[in-house]
Parts: C-alpha cells; structure tokens; sequence
C-alpha cells in the first residue's frame, strides 16, 4: 500500500475468532477488499477513504440514522459481552448477557423499525448492518429469544445471505477452534 508515495506496511487484523469489533472490520475489508484493523472509527476511514461500497449514506438523515445505529449497538449493547466482562461476572454469566442484550434490542427494535428497508437503513448495506450481525450472534450464543426482535430477525437473515457476512463469520476464522468451525 502507498500513501504520497510512501510505502506502507500491509495493515494486519488483530483480533479474536468471537470479537464483534474484529467481526465488523471483518465483514467491510470483506465487503470492500481492504484490510484494516478494529472498530467503528475504522470501518469509518475505510468508508471515507474508498469510493464503493459506501458504507456510510451520502444523505444527511440516513447516515445519522447509521451512526446512531452503529452507536447504540457497539457501545450500548456488545460491550457487555466481552469476553473480560463475561468472566468476572461468575455462574450469572447468560442472564448478565441475557438482560443487558435484552435491553438493548429493545431500543434496536424499535429504531429500526423505523429506519429499516431491506437493510438497517434503507436498501442499501451499511456500517449499521456490518454492527448488527455480530451483535445477532452474540445473542444467539447467550441464547436470546430471537422472537422477540422480529425486525432485527429479518435483518439478519437477509445480511446472512451475503458472501461478505458469510465468510467473515466467526466459525470461518483461522483462529476459530476445530470443534466451531462451520
């Protein structure tokens, strides 16, 4: 990679099989061919600094609606699933996720009910949508009653179909266990 004629070193993916944060840079270096490292400010400059996909609308509305999305689902919910959180949390580790995810999905649910279209917002993928997914499976794993959320439902298994979303999956990582790989 260059950068005002200078040469980069190829940026590298540090994370973890479970990360939603390694997830969702994942799931755009995917979507967008490039590689790059963690988090929203990540998935961001990706946006900004690559001319498709767009991961963040061009329209005023719709990318506030994004980043609120994307805010409330990487800072308001996923944290709390941590791997360092769950750990000290002790045998009430499920219900802890349970309820905070719970929580969370309520206020998702409803957003997105007003914003959704074929994706989180509209009918166009967006970082919104590259923050759902790993959130769905987070709770998935703690055994959330997916009922509950029918929009996020949908959502999902539309995103689920996307190759993007398909190989970037946790059970497709290198790092993944033997006994969890798809």
């Amino acid at each position: 990679m260059r950068l005002s004629g200078v040469l980069l070193a190829k940026p590298v993916l540090h994370g973890y099989f479970r990360s939603s944060c390694s997830w969702r840079v994942r799931i755009d270096v995917t979507f967008s061919t490039v590689l790059s490292t963690t988090q929203l400010a990540v998935i961001q400059y990706i946006d900004e600094t690559r001319p498709e996909p767009r991961l963040l609308p061009s329209d005023p509305k719709k990318r506030a609606q994004v980043r609120m999305i994307s805010d409330l689902i990487a800072t308001g919910i996923q944290p709390l699933q941590n791997l360092h959180v769950i750990q000290k949390i002790g045998a009430e580790k499920v219900q802890w996720a349970q309820y905070f995810i719970n929580r969370g999905f309520e206020a998702l649910e409803t957003l997105l009910k007003q914003t959704a279209g074929k994706y989180c917002v509209g009918d166009e993928i967006s970082m919104a949508d590259i923050c759902l997914v790993p959130q769905v499976y987070n709770a998935e794993r703690f055994k959330v009653d997916m009922s509950l959320y029918p929009t996020i439902q949908r959502l999902n298994q539309t995103l689920a179909e996307i190759d993007a979303f398909q190989v970037s999956h946790p059970s497709c990582q290198p790092d993944t266990p033997v006994e969890l790989r798809a």
